[in-house]
């Protein structure tokens, strides 16, 4: 796991290489290289820093070069082993035991074919001394990001945007685009960037720069490809054996030659790849975290530290736990930072602090139970979503009454959060609406005439090209299962765009790779071949998953409550952050700009405030959109943490 970055074609690519480098160096502080070479008219660089995993000598160390062939690569591969044994049956000797000599030999054999055979999270550049042509490419299912930025035939990447912006001065233009989609999801869909002359390449592609300036993409992979080919295996009944899958997966996942552990919240996810992971490396150590006991209850918050106690006893797991009492005021905009685009889920910080634990202990690479929810319904927005077909049968006159009644309620007390009437008030909010809307409304901060009225009128028709991108993408497929079409969403939003965003950025600010067994393409190719009815059964989500799960875990932790890996945010919104909200709703950057209605916000506090309705989460965001904003717009680009 590293950060790559390099130019091509562009001018003074050798101090721009550097620089993006630099910027990068938390990602890989084991080491630095880089490599120059003529391409036609111009000139390609490519820069590496190393966090060195598998192959810990120098025969790891990267931009890789060989017989005309140079790959700065991030990532992990992890059928690597299987890869090298085909390709050593064909004559190729390696010179070490890395993945990354695997990926460069694959691609001297294969090309772009090779690129469906990689099983793993990873973005790369290769070049050919040859033609000089120069390839990007990344995986998948979009776990590892790949930033780029073209300027006639000339073009600069990252693994970060941050570095792009360091580079560029501070002069890339925000995309206010960006920001209301940021402001309708809590984060920037993948098809779209914070700056405008910024892209990311999406997942599953390929893109390719050619020295006479032409540029060449491809799709090598297409989840709702996959999707349809998951309805046809289920439609001849031919369903997978969800067990084997995810532990062959788990196994997959340990490989490393540096010590491996876990997260552990004590849900069903975390909890079933701990179990498997202990299987395979007995004595593995696990991270889990807890609150400030005042916290906890003003939020209503599950006791999950006594399911990871649970686990972590039975299956011999070395558990640490850490308690989240952060400075917020602090942490803020060091996470923005890192973040690299405004993201308003405070579950990065709880990222970031448990890969910190980890690194101070020795610990490198974590496994975690991303992506579980996505594939298998696992989230109540997915029952919800059922559950809502069904009140659309009820009388209007009763829906009616039962909404008046259930807006009247408070969400709050001075002491607690009342979490049942959020969920209540939340449902009715898109119970009556189409599938599509509905499905967005249950999981988007705003619905339209809200998101309308909160920002410059003058967007008004971003916001209709933001409503219609979600409907498009939650449309593009032919599946006659509600539930997989759910999945699909988010597999094709959710997933890449938030939580394998903050992931990989949250933790790569603390040296720390993580991995997501669950984000695995055959895990993914089995997901689609469960039926929906197999996975949300009554009023159990994840049914399937949760059936392959008793086989290794006690039913008690299997089919406990759902667990939360967020924050106690309305203590810190009443808390710690009251102060700060008033100084951004009044005279922040945003409001001071004319992007967000200062009239609007105030409405969303005094609401809040009042116990009437919930919008932490949105007033969270908020202060995560001021603090990106201002280090966007500060002239100084994002290259600093003083930026923001």
């Amino acid at each position: 796991m590293c950060g790559i970055a390099g130019t091509y074609h562009w001018p003074d690519g050798k101090a721009v290489t550097d620089r993006l480098t630099d910027v990068l160096a938390h990602r890989g502080p084991d080491g630095a290289g880089r490599y120059s070479h003529a391409a036609g008219d111009g000139e390609v660089q490519l820069g590496h820093r190393r966090l060195a995993i598998v192959d810990l000598s120098g025969t790891g160390a990267q931009p890789m070069e060989s017989d005309g062939l140079a790959l700065t690569y991030n990532g992990e591969l992890y059928n690597a082993p299987e890869l090298r044994g085909e390709l050593e049956s064909t004559g190729v000797r390696f010179r070490g035991t890395s993945d990354t000599e695997v990926v460069l030999e694959a691609w001297r054999r294969w090309g772009t074919d090779c690129l469906p055979r990689l099983r793993g999270m990873f973005a790369f550049a290769v070049f050919d001394e040859r033609t000089g042509e120069l390839v990007l490419a990344r995986d998948q299912l979009g776990i590892k990001p790949l930033f780029l930025l073209r300027r006639g035939g000339g073009l600069v990447f990252a693994s970060e945007l941050k570095a792009l912006a360091a580079v560029t001065g501070g002069k890339l233009e925000v995309d206010h685009a960006a920001l209301v989609a940021s402001l309708l999801y809590y984060w920037v869909p993948d098809s779209r960037c914070a700056f405008r002359e910024a892209e990311k390449l999406p997942p599953g592609s390929w893109l390719r720069c050619r020295p006479d300036g032409r540029v060449e993409h491809g799709r090598y992979w297409k989840l709702r490809d996959v999707a349809a080919e998951g309805a046809e295996r289920a439609r001849s009944g031919e369903l997978p054996d969800l067990g084997a899958v995810v532990e062959e997966s788990t196994r997959h996942h340990l490989l490393s030659d540096v010590p491996v552990a876990t997260f552990l919240s004590g849900g069903l996810d975390s909890s079933y790849l701990t179990a498997l992971a202990a299987r395979h490396r007995p004595g593995i150590s696990a991270y889990t975290i807890g609150f400030r006991a005042e916290d906890a209850r003003f939020e209503a918050m599950p006791d999950d530290l006594r399911y990871a106690r649970q686990v972590a006893a039975r299956f011999g797991v070395d558990l640490h736990e850490i308690e989240i009492a952060p400075d917020v005021l602090d942490l803020l905009p060091r996470m923005t930072y890192h973040l690299d685009e405004p993201i308003g889920d405070p579950a990065a910080i709880n990222t970031f602090l448990i890969c910190s634990a980890a690194r101070e202990a020795g610990v490198k690479v974590m496994l975690s139970g991303m992506g579980a929810d996505e594939l298998f319904a696992g989230y109540r927005k997915h029952l919800a979503n059922l559950l809502a077909l069904r009140y659309q049968r009820v009388p209007r006159p009763l829906r009616r009454g039962v909404s008046a009644a259930v807006d009247r309620l408070p969400v709050a007390t001075s002491r607690r959060g009342l979490r049942s009437v959020r969920f209540a008030k939340r449902f009715l909010s898109f119970a009556g609406l189409p599938e599509e809307t509905a499905f967005r409304r249950s999981y988007t901060m705003y619905d339209r005439e809200e998101l309308l009225g909160l920002i410059d009128p003058d967007l008004a028709g971003t916001v209709e090209d933001v409503l219609t991108e979600h409907a498009d993408v939650y449309e593009d497929n032919d599946l006659d299962d509600f539930v997989n079409r759910m999945c699909l969403g988010d597999a094709r939003m959710f997933l890449p765009g938030l939580n394998l965003a903050y992931t990989d950025r949250s933790s790569m600010a603390a040296s720390t790779e993580v991995r997501v067994p669950f984000v695995d393409v055959e895990v993914v190719k089995a997901a689609f071949a469960v039926p929906g009815d197999r996975k949300i059964v009554g009023r159990q989500g994840k049914a399937a998953l949760k059936e392959a799960a008793t086989s290794v875990l006690p039913r008690e932790i299997v089919y406990r409550p759902k667990g939360l890996f967020s924050a106690p945010l309305r203590a810190w919104m009443s808390r710690d952050l009251a102060p700060l909200v008033r100084e951004v709703v009044n005279d922040g950057e945003l409001v001071r700009s004319g992007f967000l209605r200062r009239d609007a916000l105030r409405r969303l506090v005094a609401e809040d405030a009042a116990g009437q309705r919930d919008f932490s989460k949105h007033l969270w965001h908020v202060l995560t959109l001021e603090y990106w904003y201002r280090g966007a717009t500060s002239g100084a680009g994002q290259g600093s943490p003083s930026a923001v």
